[in-house]
């Protein structure tokens, strides 16, 4: 994520045709769809395909 790498914050990058476990977490919180990217934050929450005014947004209010 651009936004994430030129603001320093720290991410990992997860192959979900790779890792069955990542698989069936963007499915269960995409109602059954594997969409990508689905970013998931240090409170738990979630987004799917997000703007990076959707990120930056969402980190101010995590403060992270």
């Amino acid at each position: 994520m651009t936004v994430l790498k030129s603001n320093g914050i720290p991410y990992e990058t997860v192959d979900i045709e790779h890792d069955a476990a990542a698989a069936d977490f963007v499915s269960s919180v995409n109602g059954g769809n594997r969409t990508v990217p689905t970013v998931k934050f240090a409170d738990g929450s979630t987004l799917t395909n997000p703007s990076a005014a959707q990120v930056k947004a969402k980190l101010a209010e995590t403060g992270s």
